[in-house]
Formats: structure tokens, sequence, C-alpha cells
């Protein structure tokens, strides 16, 4: 790639390099690609730029087109397996039995079920994560790393960094280049329709749309860029914390939830995929909330169907068929991005996975029933985790996957307080899925757009909060 050939010639030449860094950061900062810092994350007094790559990254073109087309499928089994308390019964069997935190949720799941669900409207926004898996014979194929249905995040003040992307390619005179990156300003309105769709099936104007955030609000101005999109629709738009919540919300008639005098028509969590987001009286906020008439998003039930272990379960044989019988093409599509998922629970099968990793740890990732990067065992803590556990059902709460070895290119990664240099990247592709089932009819299905976060390859995990990934681009190759 001409990038790449570019970024080359400037390891010879630092003041080139450090001119076109600054005149990036300041065009992130004048199109408001921003972020609180991590010294001050509640005060928008001191902000930097978000942490981005000076230059876009190459995404083969089919891999590109392949995880748009399949992102409408994901939407529609996300929501099938919400649907289906046998199999989420099944998948999570000996997971609740291993994992406190996946057994507190699937204890709320079960009152709800039990008391029968008091809404029949569901919101889902998703964001499917692919790495570029490179085989030996040099060609790549995408490869699904996981899916996330609860909190999907990456996009809003990011949405403009294409024109930051394009500016330094045409500055160095790539001018072709920069017609090949893909517009991402789609993303948060697309995303905020669905929440807006959810409140407009509420049907009760005065209503609320509450944000539930977290303490520490780095990621505020994010949340900013489709509250402002909502406002825009006349919807209004609440924060609260959990612990807000514990103290001020309360259930009317017909399951009504209230907060602070405010009905609320649509819960939007920004938070809770944690087990340290909470504490006795916050587990009971969130019961509170999944029992209400309340539109959630998402509903107990879609957050459960975003683990690992139904991850895993769904790439069993015949189990794609059971949500989607008679349309092999489906099937095919979604399994396509399957990569080698292994159960750990208890029994033959989990034994011989378990023997796998330990005699070939660099070949797999350990992956506990959490969210957020830097949860996932690498290497030599694959052994010393599967050790320890081995021959106890808390290996039940892990699955096993296939290491992705993923394509590298050269890139530089602009973050406040790292050195300035080109270094080996990898990237991981996120599509952003969007929907709205009111009772058996889906009423929205789309797919708002596409992310990129992009590492050093000398980091296993990834993350942008977690200080490893940055934002960046797809060059359509």
């Amino acid at each position: 790639m001409a990038t790449e050939a570019f970024l080359q010639q400037l390891m010879t030449n630092p003041d080139r390099l450090n001119s076109l860094a600054e005149d990036a950061k300041e065009l992130a900062l004048f199109h408001g690609i921003i972020t609180r810092t991590h010294e001050t994350p509640n005060s928008s007094e001191v902000v930097t730029y978000f942490p981005v790559t000076l230059f876009p990254t190459p995404v083969p073109k089919a891999a590109f087109l392949q995880a748009l087309a399949v992102q409408t499928h994901y939407n529609t089994l996300v929501d099938k397996i919400s649907q289906d308390p046998d199999f989420l019964e099944e998948a999570l069997t000996g997971t609740i039995q291993a994992d406190d935190f996946t057994a507190r949720l699937f204890g709320i799941y079960r009152q709800v079920q039990q008391e029968g669900q008091a809404q029949s409207i569901v919101v889902g926004l998703n964001r499917s994560d692919y790495m570029l898996d490179q085989r030996d014979d040099g060609t790549v194929s995408l490869k699904q790393i996981e899916i996330n249905t609860i909190s999907a995040a990456g996009f809003g003040t990011t949405d403009h960094l294409p024109v930051v992307h394009r500016h330094t390619l045409k500055s160095v005179g790539l001018l072709k280049e920069s017609e090949s990156i893909p517009d991402t300003n789609s993303i948060t309105p697309g995303m905020s329709a669905a929440l807006a769709k959810g409140w407009e099936l509420y049907g009760q104007p005065k209503a609320v749309i509450l944000f539930l955030v977290e303490d520490v609000q780095i990621s505020k101005l994010t949340h900013l860029c489709m509250e402002k999109e909502l406002w825009n629709r006349n919807i209004p738009v609440i924060r609260r914390r959990f612990e807000e919540v514990s103290r001020r919300a309360s259930l009317g008639d017909d399951k009504k939830l209230f907060i602070d005098g405010l009905e609320v028509a649509v819960v939007y969590f920004r938070y809770g995929y944690m087990p340290d987001n909470y504490t006795e009286e916050t587990w009971d906020a969130r019961l509170l909330m999944e029992r209400s008439l309340a539109v959630k998003c998402p509903d107990i039930s879609t957050h459960l169907a975003g683990t690992k272990k139904v991850q895993q379960v769904l790439a069993k044989p015949g189990v794609l068929e059971k949500f989607f019988p008679g349309q092999p093409q489906i099937v095919e599509q979604i399994r396509a991005t399957f990569t080698g998922l292994y159960t750990l629970d208890m029994g033959p099968e989990g034994d011989q996975a378990v023997a796998m990793a330990l005699a070939n740890p660099d070949k797999f990732v350990l992956k506990p029933q959490r969210e957020g990067g830097g949860n996932n065992y690498f290497g030599e803590d694959i052994v010393r985790v599967l050790q320890e556990v081995k021959s106890e059902k808390r290996r039940a709460a892990y699955i096993l996957m296939d290491r992705i070895r993923p394509r590298t290119d050269l890139n530089v990664l602009l973050r406040r307080g790292l050195p300035l240099k080109i270094t080996s990247v990898c990237c991981e592709l996120g599509i952003c899925g969007a929907y709205v089932r009111h009772g058996e009819e889906m009423v929205l299905n789309e797919v708002p757009g596409h992310i990129l976060r992009t590492k050093s390859i000398e980091h296993n995990d990834a993350g942008i909060l977690a200080g490893v990934s940055v934002s960046d681009n797809p060059l359509i190759s």
C-alpha cells in the first residue's frame, strides 16, 4: 500500500512525522474528536484529542463488505436467542454455577421470566467485532472476536475522523487513497434512531429516555452525541447513576418506572456490564428496572445473549440452524465468521479443550464472561489459570477460542503521553447494529455503520479506555 511506503520514508524524517502528527491532532480538536482525560475524568474543563491513528489502516474490501452484510442477521440472531429461555438455560447452566456475576444476571432473568415480562418492546444496539486472520498463504479471512450487546460504544465524538485521515492523505499527495475511506457520520444518528423508535412505541410524549451512566464518566462526551440526536427529535433525556436509581426510582401503576417524578420510557444501559459496577443496592436497582414497563436497551435476556458462553455454544454444529430453519444461506454467512470455540464445562469435551490449551497455549485465548478490554488470558497466563481450575467447576466460567493471527501494518498511534513512533499494528473492525422489536414484529433492523480500532502488535488484549487501542478508519483496498 502507498501509505505503508510513505510511512517507511517517514522513518528517516522525524521532523515531517512530527509535523503531520501535530496537524492531525489539531484537526481532531477542531472537529470535536475529543475526550476527557484520565486525570480528570469527570471534568470537561480539561480535554484532549481522542486517541487516533495518523493514517487509516488498510482493510480488504471483501472482508469489509462481508462484515456489513452479515450484521442484520446477527441482530436477528441476538434477538431470537433473547426470546428462547430453554436455549439460554441450557447454554448457561454450567457458567452460572461457576461465575457469580453471570449467575446474578441470570437470577434477575429468571425472576422476570417467572413474573412475565412487562414490556414487549425491545431495543438492541449491538457491535460485532472482527479481526483479519492471516493464513499461511497470505490470504486473510474475517473472524469474529465477540458480539457486544450492552453499552456497545466506539462512535460519537469520532464520527468525523474520516475528515482527519482524508486531510492527512491529501497532505502527503495520496489523493486517490483519500477517496477510499468510507464515512462514519451516520453511526450516531442510526443508533439514536433505535432508541427514538423505542420511545415512540412506548407512547408517552412526556416520558424520558434514561441513560444509566458510570461514576467515572470519561466517556460522557460520546454519550452527549447521542443525547443531542435525541433532543433534536424533541425526546427528553436524563442521566442517572446506579446509586441514584437505587435511592430515587420506583415502580408505579402497571409497573411504570419513575425517577425524580419523571416517567421513564427507555433505559439505555451505558453501564452495568462488569461485576465492579454493582453493589447489593445497585443489583436491586437493576432488578427494579428489568421488572418495569420501561423499554430496556438491552433487556436482561439480550444482555445474556451476548455472553462469551453463548458465543461458544452457537459455534456447535446444528445450533445456528435452530434459529434460522430452512435458511442455509444465512447460516453459512454467520458461520463463515466463526473461529474455533471450545467449551470448558466439566466433562470429556471440556477435558479435551483443557489438554489442548495446556499443550499449545500460544494457539488460544482464554476468555471469561466479561466485557471491555483487558480481561482475556494469553500464553503462559492460560497455563496458570487452567492449572488452577482444570479439576474444578470454576473452569466453566471461561471459554477457549482459537487465537486469531491478525494481518499487520505500519502506522503511528497518536495518544496523549505516548512517544511518537512508527510501529507495527493490527486492527479490529466493529460493525454497529440497531434493531427494535415490538411483540413479534421486527420494526427496525439496520446497520448504522462501522468503527475501527487499532493497537500495537506488542499488546495481546485491546480496549481504548484500557489505554491500548486507538480509533482508526479502514482504508478500503
